[in-house]
């Protein structure tokens, strides 16, 4: 199975005065780091990640992986177009996809067996879609087959992977992933993660 991985970054982190959350530190690494090296653990490829408003301090962090960095210059417009920027870039890397997974650099508790969950679930259910479950809802990481891809490129403003979840909820499957509700928007979110 062709699968590829985006990994959203390119987010200002407006609420946490501009301190970009994807170089927070945990456990001796940085979230951006983090995500990375668990996508990095799957065998699934091309790893992408969408790098943005605070590229030049976040790119460093990946320096010498082998994931494929691309920036979106329109990030100020919303999850849309980081969606899009991320598909492009998967698209000029492996044309022959069967499907995608999307993450968050924010969701520090995600691993490799979660992601490999999503795509045994994937290949087992014969669902289009195999979304995270937690908080009562279903969200990223989030896993669509290739036929939603046309709808994906075509969201707009700050609709992101959870608008197509939403919309057809009949061709999802869920994997529970409780840890998934955790929030790093607002200082106070990290300080209490971090355990300050």
């Amino acid at each position: 199975m062709n699968l590829a991985i985006i990994i959203l970054a390119a987010g200002a982190s407006t609420r946490l005065d501009n301190e970009p959350k994807q170089l927070i530190e945990w456990e001796g690494r940085t979230l951006l780091r983090r995500v990375v090296d668990t996508a990095l653990s799957t065998p699934f490829r091309p790893v992408v990640v969408v790098v943005g408003a605070n590229k030049n301090r976040i790119s460093p962090e990946l320096e010498g992986l082998p994931v494929t960095i691309i920036d979106n210059q329109h990030w100020q417009q919303g999850l849309s177009s980081s969606v899009k920027t991320g598909l492009a870039a998967v698209y000029l890397t492996q044309k022959d996809i069967d499907a995608v997974l999307f993450l968050l650099t924010d969701q520090p508790h995600v691993d490799r067996g979660l992601l490999l969950q999503l795509a045994q679930v994937y290949q087992e259910s014969g669902k289009g879609i195999v979304a995270s479950g937690y908080a009562g809802s279903l969200g990223v990481p989030a896993l669509f087959d290739r036929k939603y891809i046309s709808e994906l490129l075509s969201l707009e403003g700050d609709k992101g992977a959870k608008w197509v979840i939403k919309n057809h909820a009949d061709d999802c499957a869920e994997v529970p992933f409780e840890s998934g509700n955790i929030d790093l928007d607002t200082g106070e979110d990290v300080v209490r993660f971090l355990g300050l």
